[in-house]
């Protein structure tokens, strides 16, 4: 009797779950792409359309309106509102903090994970603090330093406050991934005649690929996405403006229509969403499962 109770009940915990489970992945899925969905539709209703019906989930037979990207795109010459140049800007400062970040970040992170110096268990606890220092109270120091070397209004001063922003969580997270990485691998190489260099270069930095890809994604997210340096640094010069900063003046200006809006904001979540399927494969881990036999 038990017994077919408690498999009666197995069977049933079984069958809910075979239930729950899709249902409930489908209401998360739903939360998360309802918004996306809505802005995307948006963007490509007229704006008269949108004003009859601000509600419509479906765009009606020839509702399709590529224009309003055009209008977002285009220069202000033409009477565009120039988001083909803050793409472009957004990008160079993006790329370039992801690059020289990484450059600092890689061999700091190593050097702090392999190599034996004073304050070393205790750097990481920095590294981190740091990171966690509030931005706004370095605002008016930095805003002071860069207009005295005449830095401030370009990319490179921009290019700059970044990397500085994000190394040493960049250092943070690199270190502790460095850390799982079995260093009796290296001291094998090292056997093999490699120097240190040459051991870091080809043992641990391919198996420390996924940390790298997603610690570059993580850098890219911020750079792209960043307003309150951008507004302080180039909101006089708008032919180098990012996204992120023309899309908060399309924001506050009651003469932008809501469709242009809903384009410019499409433009700047997009690329995030690409390089994240674009470096997946390297973000999954699992690469050092196996490295070391015995």
């Amino acid at each position: 009797m038990s017994t077919s109770t408690s498999w009666n009940r197995d069977a049933v915990e079984r069958r809910a779950l075979v239930f729950l489970r899709p249902a409930t992945i489908a209401f998360l899925l739903l939360i998360c792409l309802f918004p996306f969905y809505y802005m995307l539709l948006l963007s490509f209703r007229p704006l008269d359309a949108v004003l009859r019906d601000p509600g419509a989930l479906w765009p009606s037979n020839g509702e399709i309106d590529l224009g309003t990207y055009g209008d977002v795109l285009r220069s202000t010459d033409d009477g565009g509102q120039g988001f083909l140049t803050f793409i472009k800007n957004s990008f160079l400062v993006a790329i370039g903090t992801v690059v020289l970040t990484l450059m600092v970040s890689i061999p700091g992170a190593y050097a702090v994970s392999r190599l034996e110096f004073f304050g070393r268990r205790q750097i990481g606890a920095v590294f981190l603090g740091v990171y966690f220092f509030p931005a706004i109270l370095l605002a008016i120091p930095l805003f002071v330093f860069f207009t005295r070397i005449q830095q401030r209004g370009t990319l490179t001063g921009l290019l700059v406050v970044y990397v500085a922003q994000v190394a040493a969580v960049s250092i943070y997270m690199l270190r502790n991934y460095f850390d799982t990485i079995p260093a009796s691998l290296e001291e094998a190489a090292a056997i093999d005649g490699c120097t240190r260099v040459q051991a870091m270069r080809y043992i641990s930095l391919p198996l420390a690929m996924p940390a790298i890809a997603s610690n570059a994604l993580f850098i890219f997210m911020i750079a792209w996405n960043e307003f309150l340096f951008a507004l302080l640094f180039l909101l006089e010069r708008r032919e180098n403006w990012t996204v992120s900063l023309g899309l908060s003046q399309l924001a506050g200006s009651i003469e932008v229509p809501t469709t242009v809006l809903m384009a410019g904001s499409v433009i700047l979540t997009v690329p995030i969403i690409v390089l994240f399927f674009l470096s997946e494969r390297w973000m999954a881990g699992g690469l050092t499962t196996g490295a070391e036999k015995g």
